[in-house]
């Protein structure tokens, strides 16, 4: 399938801002199943400086700088992007993926080979994920016995979360301790894809957070998904011997053709759209639309946030 994404952030400043300078992580990198066409980007005011460049996960940043007083950015980002899932879902049937056990994934990982180089660093304690809460642990243990399948025990903490946490819009934000969000059981896909991140940690595997969207209007007859948001986020595995497979508990769902891949890391903090440092005493409203228009059909989404 073939997308148009095209996807606006803007900020609207009670004061005027004398200097800003931004990195923005918009630009859907390559990725397994996914090709990445076109891509084309405008700022405005125009970006007194302007670069882009890879970051250490292989991520497309781009970095700006507006030096010139102004009351209001607009970043917009147009791309177009092919995906193909079809192979690497049939994949997933393979004993490389499904007889992998909790045992033998924690016995490959101790030893240190080339193909475990990278993975392992997701194992580690991330910013706003650490691994020293013991109910994080105990939740994860429900799924993850140590002679059943990490493919099917991921698949089975997937369900779980999205049957025992409740999508409340607004309730968390990028800075909400996943505490608060295990106790009070609700927040939204970010916070969704690291509690299963925590998780998957907590026993020994590697996990990564990705960013990305979601086309949401679905087939006739089949269900909305949700990702209402301007953008989407969830979590992946990583099985040796076999690779990385990514899992959508916001809504239950391994993803496919309809999850668009932006970038990943070890949690929000390494892959959020835009941020960065703002010279100016006044408040902020910030703004964001994303449009997803499927090429094959006549689809078109639209998914808006405003804060």
């Amino acid at each position: 399938m073939d997308f148009l994404i095209t996807h606006i952030t803007e900020y609207s400043y009670s004061e005027e801002v004398v200097f800003c300078h931004n990195i923005a992580t918009i630009k859907p990198r390559q990725s397994p199943g996914q090709e990445l066409l076109e891509y084309h980007v405008e700022i405005d005011p125009t970006p007194t400086e302007f670069s882009e460049r890879k970051d250490f996960f292989g991520n497309n940043l781009t970095r700006f700088s507006i030096q010139k007083a102004h009351k209001k950015l607009a970043v917009t980002s147009t791309c177009k992007i092919s995906r193909d899932y079809t192979a690497i879902k049939n994949s997933f049937n393979s004993e490389k993926c499904t007889k992998v056990t909790l045992v033998s994934a924690l016995d490959s990982l101790n030893g240190n080979t080339k193909d475990n180089f990278e993975p392992k660093q997701f194992i580690l304690d991330s910013i706003l994920i650490k691994n020293n809460k013991a109910n994080i642990k105990e939740y994860a243990l429900e799924s993850f016995k140590p002679n059943r399948s990490v493919f099917e025990a991921t698949k089975e903490l997937m369900q779980r979360i999205f049957i025992d946490f409740n999508f409340v819009s607004g309730f968390t934000n990028v800075s909400t301790p996943l505490d608060v969000v295990m106790e009070e059981k609700k927040g939204v896909c970010q916070d969704f894809a690291q509690i299963g991140i925590a998780c998957l940690r907590s026993v020994g595997l590697p996990a990564r957070y990705i960013s990305g969207y979601i086309e949401t209007l679905p087939p006739p007859g089949k269900p909305k998904l949700i990702g209402a948001d301007a953008s989407h986020a969830w979590f992946a595995v990583y099985i040796p011997g076999f690779g990385w497979v990514d899992f959508d508990p916001t809504n239950n769902k391994i993803p496919e053709n309809q999850h668009i891949v932006v970038g990943w890391g070890r949690d929000y903090y390494d892959v959020p759209p835009l941020k960065g440092v703002v010279y100016s005493s006044g408040s902020s409203k910030l703004s964001v639309s994303v449009d997803i228009k499927s090429l094959n059909t006549t689809t078109n989404q639209v998914q808006s946030q405003s804060q």
